[in-house]
């Protein structure tokens, strides 16, 4: 049973990590089945950790899926040699129940990676390229730069959410709007009523895809989904994964929500056979398990909060965060912090050019942000 981090659980969280701040490089706290989870590395990642290191660094779950996907995955590996059909269509319609919609709705993906890509290769051309956040998730803009559509970035606002109002501007002569919320790579959210505005005001021709990754995360700053709009906009696309809260980053399951004729658009770019059986498998088991959905998120909010009020502590300021990371403001560059905080065992997240000083962090375990601050307060011993 883990403990709640009171008051006491954050004064001992703060005072190891000042204890350890001039300890040696911590010791790895993380091994799954002896081996680093991997990730696709984005163009301006840092190369993978070695093994033993510490994964703060791609918003993962690091207390894994639940018990019973996990039973689900053993019991299905000897069926690996079958195609996902009949899986597919079973999760297809348990998401179905799960959001009250009518199956022709969803749209099964490869994480929620591959429905980014389908709505670029759906809606951006070189005519009508795409806006996006800036920073916010890179994989939109990739993706539309291999198709040759023009990318257009919107800076946040000054406390981190999405310029609505210019975002609106720009999506006249665009494709897509990407809007990542809770947004990565700050954690932060666009209010549920800027967000009704804003769709209700882009034009009919222009795809709005939302990104919901960290939605189970988020219980504040004025969040709510988007999901029950899907059915009065047909332009609005919602993606969610299995990658995040579920702790599957590694089996590649996520689905899109849309009304079916945008369905019928997104699926005609997509991959066959895909997501595989085992991903398929799981999914479904996971989703059944919402009591470790909440498990997990309480965890999560629980070291996460712990851990920030140790930083502000510090002097370090962190940005109010609704989902399994953070952004602190270090006051100084941060390629060199990253850099040594890897030498100390300690992976955090890359750096972002829109936002030099500030560090990103995945909330792991206790005893991993333990480490994460014994590093941090080694490498910086007091806020810049």
């Amino acid at each position: 049973m883990d403990r709640s981090l009171s008051r006491r659980g954050f004064a001992r969280l703060l005072g190891a990590g000042v204890a350890l701040a001039a300890a040696p490089a911590p010791r790895a706290a993380l091994a799954l089945a002896g081996s680093t989870p991997a990730s696709p590395p984005a163009p301006s990642a840092a190369p993978t950790p070695h093994v033993g290191t510490i994964l703060l660094n791609a918003n993962e779950n690091p207390y894994g899926p639940s018990p019973a996907a996990i039973a689900a995955v053993r019991e299905a590996l000897p069926l690996a040699c079958r195609y996902p059909d009949e899986a597919a269509s079973r999760l297809a319609g348990e998401l179905a129940r799960h959001h009250s919609l009518d199956q022709a709705h969803l749209l099964l993906g490869s994480g929620s990676a591959e429905l980014l890509r389908l709505a670029v290769a759906a809606a951006a051309r070189p005519e009508r390229g795409v806006v996006v956040g800036r920073p916010s998730y890179e994989a939109v803009s990739e993706h539309a730069r291999d198709v040759g559509a023009p990318v257009v970035e919107i800076p946040l606002t000054a406390d981190y959410r999405h310029d609505l109002p210019r975002m609106l501007d720009a999506a006249a002569t665009a494709g897509l709007v990407y809007v990542c919320n809770p947004n990565n790579p700050t954690a932060s959210v666009t209010p549920a009523a800027e967000l009704r505005s804003f769709l209700a005001a882009v034009p009919k021709d222009t795809l709005v895809l939302i990104d919901e990754a960290y939605h189970h995360f988020a219980t504040g700053g004025g969040y709510e989904t988007v999901v029950p709009l899907v059915g009065e906009m047909p332009n609005l696309l919602v993606t969610r994964t299995f990658s995040k809260i579920y702790g599957m980053a590694g089996l590649r399951c996520g689905y899109g929500i849309a009304q079916p004729a945008l369905i019928a658009r997104l699926r005609a770019h997509k991959a066959w056979d895909s997501p595989n059986l085992i991903g398929l498998v799981a999914a479904s088991a996971a989703l059944a398990d919402q009591g470790w959905v909440e498990t997990s998120r309480r965890r999560n909010a629980e070291v996460r909060d712990a851990c920030c009020r140790a930083l502000a502590a510090r002097g370090w300021r962190v940005v109010p965060t609704q989902a399994n990371f953070f952004m602190v403001d270090l006051g100084t560059e941060v390629r060199p912090v990253i850099a040594a905080m890897r030498d100390r065992g300690v992976a955090v997240g890359r750096p972002f050019p829109a936002l030099p000083t500030h560090l990103r962090v995945t909330v792991g375990t206790e005893e991993e942000m333990r480490a994460f601050l014994a590093a941090l307060m080694a490498v910086l011993p007091a806020a810049a």
